[in-house]
């Protein structure tokens, strides 16, 4: 069965137990879970209202582990955003997402045209913090890329982490077209700010 065009394929990387599992089933299913189970690969989907037109949002949860490369290397060169999950409670987990992003910029060349979102995790552990929300900041500019704390447990900014998502996509997308040649009429109605509702 063909894939909708208006699929939208939305990738979640990090390490093993920084979240990545929680999140989406916090924003998909509404549901938490404490217990840590490893995910080879894991695809949900979910269906949004933008523009007046209904698409579905297809988000793939990866495998926290290396274990997969050629699986990483399809899941970068079909989606079409990605959200790079760390946990504020690992330094470590921060330093693992580096290759992932160099690997997105490698397999998608220009990421400015990308939406990217770095999501610090567990911000509900704040006690046990090892990466500052400035540092974090430092290298989201650095990889122009949005910056979010999100915390699954706590249901804090799950919903807005996709949404904001959604918006990245749908300036650059306006951007984009009103690059090209289009009619007046065209181009006023790029001009209206395209609003994507999860529901």
């Amino acid at each position: 069965m063909p894939e909708q065009s208006n699929d939208y394929r939305v990738v979640v990387f990090g390490a093993g137990g920084v979240g990545k599992s929680s999140l989406v089933l916090r924003f998909v299913k509404g549901t938490f879970r404490d217990t840590y189970i490893p995910t080879i690969e894991d695809t949900y989907r979910q269906v949004i209202s933008c523009d007046k037109s209904v698409c579905t949002l297809q988000i793939t949860d990866t495998t926290g582990s290396h274990q997969f490369p050629a699986m990483q290397r399809l899941s970068i060169s079909k989606g079409h955003a990605f959200i790079l999950v760390y946990s504020i409670t690992s330094r470590q987990s921060l330093e693992e997402l580096k290759p992932i992003y160099e690997q997105i910029c490698e397999i998608k060349g220009d990421v400015e045209s990308i939406p990217i979102m770095l999501v610090g995790n567990k911000c509900d552990e704040s006690p046990n913090r090892e990466v500052e929300s400035s540092e974090a900041e430092v290298l989201a500019r650095k990889w122009k890329c949005a910056f979010m704390e999100t915390s699954a447990k706590m249901n804090y900014n799950v919903k807005e982490l996709f949404q904001e998502l959604l918006t990245l996509e749908t300036r650059r997308n306006m951007s984009l077209n009103i690059d090209g040649k289009r009619s007046s009429k065209q181009k006023r109605t790029d001009r209206i700010k395209g609003k994507c509702i999860l529901m």
